[in-house]
């Protein structure tokens, strides 16, 4: 029998409409129980950890991410697979932010969710649970295939660092354009075995020191300076800022200096792209070669959510501005993809 260990956030899934406002609002994990009873027919044992109160996921911070953290890691040895019911707005910065706080992971941690809530005719919720609990019960000569924080959700399970919630109106809520899908959910599961992360020779280490000093520049044509310079003086010690393309800005001499100075001052710009496919190239293009000669960082092809998840995790890491620096640009969780 396999052990499987359920952390309800709430979300979606687990929503009721209020009969007075009409509403939605979160409800406790019986309802979900209640509208599956094909639960009870699996060979699983099944534990689960209901937050108190339910988290709309709009409201997710920085405590709730170290407390399901810590939760798995007490966890960890007793239980083969983690399913985290969360909301799907914010669910890509959960399972970014997991990825890196959960270092080593030699067990699946699959996120899922639904569109629509549980007791809807039509809802997607019990697919995706009941996919998400096959997926994270799998094994393969005696290991986890899946070992790593994921998202599973209409039928694909995605990594959960390179995935964004795109469409808010259909069942196909998430893609990863940048990264294959690890699994495809159809008549049977289809493992991408070359795109799995494999921890199996690592140290499971949990990390849980988070500095949220991040800031986000996202440029537009026409931007002005007192925009800029608000979020260039802001009082955080890294700033990311989404450019246009394969990373190019405008070249203007006041721009540069203004980046210029922040950098000097001991702050670290994150160069991503507005594009959701594709990558950042530094120096390609003349429009970004100012950007490369004054020190602002590569973040290649991460997702916005992965790149600012990733500066909190590593400066709760490092005091020192240098070694974020370095090792933002490092594939470290399978996050990014480094062009040569």
């Amino acid at each position: 029998m396999n052990n499987i260990f359920i952390i309800y956030t709430g979300g979606t899934i687990g929503m009721v409409q209020d009969p007075n406002t009409g509403s939605f609002i979160p409800f406790d994990f019986e309802l979900i129980a209640r509208n599956l009873p094909d639960l009870s027919r699996l060979n699983y044992k099944l534990t689960v950890h209901s937050f108190v109160p339910i988290i709309d996921s709009s409201n997710m911070n920085m405590d709730i991410w170290k407390e399901m953290a810590v939760i798995i890691k007490d966890n960890y040895e007793n239980y083969d697979g983690f399913v985290i019911l969360h909301g799907s707005d914010t669910m890509a910065y959960s399972a970014s932010i997991l990825s890196f706080m959960l270092e080593g992971l030699q067990k699946p941690v699959v996120f899922s969710g639904s569109q629509l809530p549980i007791g809807e005719i039509r809802t997607d919720a019990r697919e995706n649970l009941m996919t998400a609990l096959e997926i994270a019960s799998a094994k393969r000569d005696g290991k986890s295939i899946i070992q790593e924080v994921c998202i599973l959700f209409d039928n694909k399970l995605f990594r959960g660092n390179r995935s964004f919630k795109y469409n808010s109106a259909k069942f196909e809520a998430f893609r990863s354009p940048n990264y294959p899908v690890l699994v495809e959910a159809g008549i049977h599961l289809k493992y991408i075995d070359d795109a799995l992360l494999d921890n199996s020779d690592k140290e499971f280490i949990l990390h849980t020191k988070l500095d949220n000093r991040v800031g986000v520049l996202k440029l537009f044509p026409g931007i002005n300076k007192t925009t800029i310079e608000a979020v260039l003086n802001s009082d955080v010690r890294s700033i990311v800022m989404e450019t246009f393309g394969s990373g190019n800005t405008m070249t203007d001499a006041w721009f540069l200096e203004l980046l210029e100075k922040a950098i000097q001052s001991g702050k670290n710009i994150l160069n991503i792209s507005q594009c959701k496919v594709g990558s950042v190239e530094l120096g390609r293009y003349e429009t970004s070669q100012g950007l490369k000669a004054i020190g602002v960082l590569n973040g290649y092809d991460m997702t916005f959510e992965a790149a600012v998840t990733k500066l909190i995790y590593l400066q709760g890491e490092f005091e020192d501005q240098q070694e974020v620096a370095y090792w933002i640009a490092q594939n470290i969780r399978g996050e990014l993809t480094v062009n040569d």
